[in-house]
């Protein structure tokens, strides 16, 4: 609809550019044949934007957010940087700005697309219930249950939530079963969007990390973490 509407604008337009001397009826046929075509696509366009927003899971775009540190034997794993214009790794829908912050963008048609697993294989990675890949600027670093850490013992990928519950203004802090099926919270601001610490280490039911925004807010009283 769209490149056939343009075509016919773009051939009407060079019928006036080389027809100087028009007749009435010719200006009232080149004008009717771009205002025409224009008028049809706004239509088109906006009800396709309407239907697509009434069919989505959120009923609209949205703009969702929630932080993550990712930890390998103890120490930090950080994503590689964005490059170019859009300052970003993801897709439109998906994507990080080098700011530990997952970003969701969008009209989102199914809440299977803001999962876990969708962030890190839209970033070029992969996360499974026993595998992580994290792309990094050195290249892909593999977190996989069985391997070993430097300093000994059995690690195990584990992560861990820090969720908010807005009737009450408290935090608690959730071990995650389902790795890559978790759909993050929908919110911009972080609390109550997600806190995410995911984690390369021995088993254990508890994490000690947070997130800089979720500490911040407990700190100031806006929360209260129930542990």
């Amino acid at each position: 609809m769209i490149f056939f509407s343009g075509g016919i604008i773009a051939v009407l337009l060079i019928i006036a550019l080389l027809k100087k001397d028009q007749s009435e009826y010719l200006k009232l046929f080149l004008f009717c044949g771009m205002v025409v075509p224009t008028v049809l696509t706004t239509a088109y366009l906006a009800a396709a934007t309407v239907a697509e927003n009434k069919s989505s899971a959120t009923g609209g775009p949205v703009h969702w957010h929630a932080d993550f540190q990712i930890y390998s034997c103890g120490q930090p794993v950080k994503l590689k940087k964005p490059t170019g214009l859009s300052n970003r790794i993801g897709t439109p829908l998906m994507h990080e700005h080098g700011d530990n912050r997952i970003h969701v963008e969008g009209t989102v048609q199914d809440l299977t697309r803001v999962s876990l697993g969708n962030f890190f294989e839209s970033i070029g990675g992969k996360l499974t219930n026993t595998l992580l890949v994290v792309p990094t600027d050195n290249g892909d670093f593999i977190m996989q249950n069985k391997m070993n850490c430097p300093q000994g013992g059995q690690p195990a990928l584990q992560i861990f939530a820090y969720k908010a519950d807005e009737q009450t203004k408290t935090i608690t802090q959730e071990k995650l079963s389902d790795l890559p099926g978790y759909i993050l919270s929908p919110s911009s601001k972080i609390p109550p969007g997600d806190c995410l610490i995911i984690e390369f280490e021995p088993l254990k039911d508890k994490t000690e990390h947070i997130c800089g925004f979720t500490k911040i807010a407990i700190n100031n009283g806006e929360y209260t973490y129930v542990k």
